[in-house]
C-alpha cells in the first residue's frame, strides 16, 4: 500500500467527499430529527448539532496518511468539523436506518441513535472510506437519548479500534477524538447514580458502516424493493468481485460474508477479545469489528468472563460464547436476504463454510502462537484443545501465559535442563493464583507440548521469533484505558499518548514500557470501568 507523501496530503477542510449511500439508496430528506419510526427508507438526512468548545485530543497518524490528510491543530476548521460544527458543500450528512437482535430478542427499528455519516473520502489507494461521527447530537433513530457520547466511551473507542488494527483484528478505524466543552449526563450502570461527564466525538471510519440489522429491519416491514436494493448496493460497492446482483450472487455473496465473520471471530478468540455486546446490529456486513462498548479482554482465561454488567444474568456474550453467537447472528442475515434467492436452503451451505473457517483459521492460529507447524492434524486438534480446559481451571493471564511461552519454550528447547522447575517458574509468572492440582494439570500439558515442539525442524530462536508474532505482549487492558480516561478528564494526555504508540507495536518488546504488560492489579478486579461496563460505557 502506497501512502501519499505530506506535501501531498490536504487539510480535511480541503478535501472533497462521495456521497454513494445518499445518491444510491433511498433516503428521508426531511431533516427532522424527532425520534419516530421512519418505514420505506433507508437512511435519514441529518446534519450534527453544534457543540460549545471543541479541540483535538487524538488523532490517527497512519490512518490520517492512508486517507490523505494532514494532522490538523488542536482547533481549527478541520477540528471544527470532526466535532460537527462545520460542514463543507460536498458532504451530505445521514444516519441509517436498521433494526436487530438485542440479547437474543427482536427490538424492532434501532438506527444511527448518535452517529451519522458525513460522506466518503478517497484513500491514496483509491479505495473509498467513509467517516462517521459517533457523539454527534439526535437523529431521527435516538428515540430518548441525547445523541451524545462521553469522554470515557469515545476515548475507548478511538484507543481499540486502533489498537485491534494493528494487532492485525478486521476492524473499523478511528480517526480522531475531539473533546466537544460540553458536559453530558451518564448513569454508567444504570443504578440511579446519574452524573454529568466531559462530552467528546469519535470520527469513525469504514469502507461502510451497513449492518445485519440493516437488512433485518427491509425483511421485518416488508421492504423488498429496499431489501433488494440495499444487497445490490453492498455487493457492487464492497463486493465487486462477485459480479453483477443476481440469485446466485446473493447465495455467493452470503458465503463471503459467513467466511469472513468467521476470520474475524477467530481473531478475537486468538487475543482475548470479547466485544460484549453481539447484537446483530453491532455486526459488520464486511466481517469487522463494529462497535467498541463494553468490550474487555481476557486476563484470567475463562470461557464464561463477560466485561458487559447488562449480560451478567444469562453471559450470553461471554469469551467462550462469541463462536456460537455469531453463528446466530449468519442465521438472522440469511433470514433477512433470504427473500433474494430462490430457495432459502440454497443459503445454508454458508453456515457450514461459517463453520469451517472459523475451525480451520483457529487452528491456524494457535499452531502459530504455539510455535508449530502442520504435521498431525488430529494429534495437534487433541493438544489444542487439551490446553483450554487446562488454562480455564487456573487463573492464568491468556496474554502473559502466551507471551512468555514465546520465550520459555525455544529457551527449553536449546537447554532441556531443570525442565520442570523452568516451567513452574513461567506459570507463577502468568498466573494470579494457582492451586496444585491446576499446576500439575499445566505441567503436564507444557510437557506434552514440549514433546510436540521438538519434533520441528525449525532452529529454537526460529520457533521464537514466529511465536513473539503471534503472540502480542500489549493488549489495551481495561484498566489500563480507565487509567488513561482518569487522567485525560482532568486534562492529562500523557497515558492517551503513551498507550497509543505502545500498542501500535504490540508485538515488540519495548522494554521501557514492560509495566504495561503487567498483570492486572489487584485494586483492578472490580472497579467499575477496569474490570466491567455497561451497555451505555
Amino acid at each position: 500500500m502506497s501512502i501519499q507523501t505530506e506535501t501531498q496530503a490536504q487539510p480535511l477542510e480541503q478535501v472533497t467527499f462521495q456521497n454513494s449511500f445518499v445518491e444510491e439508496l433511498r433516503g428521508e430528506a426531511s431533516m427532522n430529527k424527532n425520534p419516530r419510526q421512519v418505514p420505506g427508507y433507508h437512511y435519514s438526512r441529518v446534519e450534527p448539532t453544534a457543540v460549545q468548545a471543541p479541540h483535538l485530543l487524538a488523532w490517527s497518524e497512519e490512518l490520517g496518511q492512508y486517507l490523505g490528510l494532514v494532522r490538523p491543530p488542536e482547533r481549527g476548521p478541520a477540528v471544527e468539523m470532526l466535532a460537527g460544527n462545520r460542514l463543507v458543500p460536498s458532504m451530505k450528512p445521514f444516519a441509517a436506518r436498521y433494526g436487530g437482535h438485542q440479547f437474543g430478542n427482536w427490538a424492532g427499528q434501532l438506527g444511527d441513535g448518535r452517529a451519522m455519516s458525513l460522506g466518503e473520502l478517497t484513500a491514496v489507494d483509491g479505495t473509498t472510506w467513509e467517516v462517521q461521527l459517533k457523539g454527534a447530537g439526535p437523529t431521527p433513530y435516538s428515540r430518548r437519548a441525547d445523541g451524545r457520547a462521553v469522554l470515557r466511551s469515545s476515548l475507548r473507542e478511538f484507543l481499540c479500534s486502533e489498537a485491534m488494527y494493528h494487532l492485525g483484528v478486521p476492524t473499523t478505524r478511528a480517526l480522531s477524538l475531539v473533546a466537544t466543552g460540553d458536559q453530558v449526563v451518564r448513569d454508567m450502570f444504570y443504578n440511579g447514580n446519574a452524573r454529568p461527564e466531559p462530552g467528546a466525538i469519535v470520527a469513525r471510519v469504514a469502507p461502510t458502516f451497513v449492518r445485519f440489522g440493516n437488512f433485518q429491519i427491509l425483511l421485518a416491514t416488508g421492504e423488498m424493493d429496499n431489501l433488494r436494493q440495499l444487497a445490490d448496493y453492498v455487493i457492487r460497492h464492497q463486493y465487486p468481485e462477485l459480479g453483477e446482483p443476481s440469485p446466485e450472487v446473493y447465495v455467493r455473496w452470503f458465503e463471503e460474508i459467513c467466511r469472513r465473520t468467521a476470520v474475524m471471530i477467530a481473531h478475537w478468540q486468538s487475543v482475548g477479545f470479547v466485544h460484549g455486546v453481539m447484537n446483530t446490529d453491532n455486526m459488520s456486513i464486511l466481517g469487522l469489528t463494529i462497535d467498541y462498548g463494553p468490550y474487555g479482554w481476557l486476563e484470567p482465561y475463562d470461557l464464561d468472563w463477560t466485561p458487559n454488567t447488562t449480560d451478567f444474568g444469562g453471559r450470553r456474550y461471554a469469551f467462550g460464547q462469541q463462536p456460537r453467537v455469531a453463528m446466530w447472528n449468519l442465521m438472522q442475515l440469511g433470514q433477512a436476504i433470504s427473500p433474494l434467492v430462490e430457495d432459502v436452503k440454497l443459503l445454508n451451505p454458508a453456515l457450514d463454510v461459517y463453520i469451517n473457517t472459523l475451525e480451520g483459521t483457529r487452528h491456524q492460529m494457535m499452531l502459530a502462537k504455539l510455535g508449530l507447524t502442520s504435521q498431525n492434524q488430529e494429534e495437534d486438534k487433541a493438544l489444542i484443545e487439551a490446553l483450554e480446559p487446562a488454562l480455564a481451571e487456573s487463573e492464568i493471564d491468556m496474554t502473559i501465559f502466551f507471551r512468555r511461552l514465546s520465550h520459555t519454550a525455544p529457551e527449553l528447547l536449546a537447554n532441556p535442563e531443570n525442565e520442570e522447575a523452568k516451567l513452574r517458574e513461567f506459570l507463577q509468572l502468568a498466573a494470579y493464583s494457582m492451586a496444585p492440582a491446576e499446576e500439575a494439570e499445566l505441567l503436564q500439558w507444557l510437557k506434552r507440548y514440549l514433546q510436540r515442539l521438538r519434533q520441528e525442524s525449525a532452529s529454537p530462536e526460529a520457533i521464537r521469533e514466529g511465536m513473539l508474532r503471534a503472540n502480542p505482549k500489549y493488549v489495551l487492558r481495561n484498566y489500563l484505558a480507565q487509567q488513561a480516561i482518569e487522567a485525560a478528564e482532568t486534562g492529562d494526555l500523557s497515558q492517551l499518548n503513551r498507550l497509543m504508540q505502545v500498542l501500535k507495536t504490540p508485538f515488540d518488546e519495548q522494554p521501557e514500557h514492560d509495566e504495561l504488560a503487567a498483570k492486572r492489579p489487584e485494586w483492578a478486579r472490580e472497579k467499575p470501568g477496569s474490570a466491567t461496563l455497561s451497555c451505555s460505557s
